[in-house]
């Protein structure tokens, strides 16, 4: 571990940038982004509204106020709507994700900012603010040492998203550069999230975004009133890439503040088209490219799925759970299932992963003709690719490749598709057609309102 500058911390140069951010000189494709993570977000939201997993929550926090958790009744203190719509938001396995090293930036850091905004009276520019000062902040978290905290055994979500979050919500409020740099020394302390929900498909993950941008919420307001925090919390001694990282990893503290206002990675997060972890997708656009050009389902012998050995801890093993998955939020995190139901069903979006649908038996005996070899070209975490290759009982051979992951910097979703994404989201929630426009329309104009008390009219 470097030795940390005790004359000026990463935290301090960060603080500095994030106080005097002039949205002005934020490039418009940026923008752009950050409206098209806004859609996305408030449309999950509502889709999850009905869950189990949001309704106990619901049913477990006390605290009532002024701020919104978008489809549900009443009003709630900004730690719950926070934890409410973090939750949601997560909750399907639906929401953007950042390529540079898999982290979920608009989970976390709309529903904090949201939150705070809401409570205090920000504005949409402030709003805006937050978000890309969190946002950014979170992104090159993921970058300095790509997928450490996952071999550490941590979410990177979860740990990562507290301070992002502390991050967001300063900036939102307007502090100053010493209560940013102490927002994120307090928010090292809050971080948290293992990653053993792999065990058994359990709700762990689904509460890590909501937790991470209430704690964010939390650090910053204790800044905002004077408690202070570490200044060396990222490359201190016993700071966050030494308490959430395999030490096999060398950290690039530089990746945390070089260029910061010229190079934005906010603007490379990647919006999902399947309703799945982030590196299946890329192989469910594979099946279902071999399901339309016809290969004959009933006469496939066995399925090779060529991987990054990164990848298999997570989406491959055990393959036993990986075939046949126990609950349909271990079917997201299962390659196998997600080849099969795209060969079957040529889609993976919300009713793809259902009790009924996984447990099918003829899909589920599909699944189990899947397998994978480890490709040590496969570029992962660089680039999420895919390759699934057929045999058939007569020995042919069929094969296709995604070279990236549609949705991201490569192959971005265009306005309209995302616009169908959430329309169809809103319309799994329960939600009018006419409802979801009012939301869809306001989420969209959302960076120019002087107030966010329109919020209000999206609940219940």
């Amino acid at each position: 571990m470097p030795t940390p500058n005790r004359d000026c911390a990463i935290a301090e140069i960060f603080a500095s940038w994030a106080a005097g951010l002039n949205l002005d000189q934020v490039p418009d494709g940026v923008k752009a982004r950050a409206i098209e993570a806004l859609i996305d977000h408030v449309g999950l939201c509502v889709a999850a509204r009905h869950q189990d997993y949001v309704r106990a929550i619901i049913d477990s926090w006390d605290g009532r106020g002024n701020c919104t958790a978008f489809g549900q009744t009443g009003g709630f203190d900004m730690a719950g709507a926070a934890l409410i719509n973090g939750t949601a938001s997560h909750g399907e396995d639906y929401d953007d994700t950042f390529e540079g090293s898999p982290m979920h930036t608009s989970a976390v850091m709309i529903p904090a900012v949201l939150a705070a905004a809401e409570q205090f009276g920000a504005s949409g520019k402030d709003v805006l603010r937050g978000i890309l000062v969190g946002g950014e902040l979170m992104c090159r978290m993921a970058i300095v040492a790509p997928t450490t905290q996952h071999r550490a055994g941590f979410h990177p979500t979860a740990v990562a998203g507290a301070m992002a979050a502390a991050a967001g919500v300063a900036a939102t409020l307007g502090m100053n550069r010493q209560q940013i740099t102490n927002a994120l020394g307090v928010a090292g302390s809050f971080a948290s999230g293992i990653i053993e929900y792999l065990a058994e498909g359990t709700w762990t993950k689904r509460v890590h975004p909501g937790w991470a941008a209430q704690s964010g919420i939390r650090a910053a307001l204790l800044a905002r009133s004077g408690f202070t925090g570490p200044r060396t919390v990222f490359e201190g001694e016993h700071g966050f890439y030494f308490a959430f990282s395999a030490k096999s990893i060398p950290p690039d503290f530089s990746k945390l503040t070089k260029e910061l206002g010229s190079l934005w990675n906010i603007g490379n997060i990647a919006f999902k088209p399947y309703a799945c972890g982030t590196m299946v997708q890329p192989f469910i656009d594979c099946a279902i490219r071999l399901a339309r050009e016809g290969v004959p389902i009933e006469r496939i012998a066995n399925i090779t799925c060529r991987v990054g050995e990164g990848t298999v801890h997570r989406l491959w093993e055990p393959l036993s759970e990986k075939r046949k998955p126990s609950t349909p939020y271990s079917a997201k995190f299962s390659v196998p299932y997600g080849v099969a139901v795209g060969l079957m069903d040529q889609a993976a979006g919300l009713n793809q992963f259902t009790d009924t649908r996984i447990t099918d038996p003829a899909l589920l005996a599909l699944a189990a003709k899947i397998g994978y070899e480890i490709d040590p070209k496969d570029e992962y975490p660089h680039n999420y690719t895919g390759t699934v290759i057929v045999t058939l009982d007569d020995g042919r051979v069929l094969k296709a490749s995604q070279p990236h992951l549609r949705g991201g910097m490569r192959e971005r979703l265009s306005l309209e598709e995302i616009h169908a994404k959430f329309d169809a989201n809103c319309s799994y929630g329960g939600w009018s057609p006419g409802l979801s426009r009012q939301l869809r329309d306001y989420a969209g104009g959302l960076f120019e309102a002087p107030d966010l008390s329109a919020l209000a009219g999206f609940r219940g």
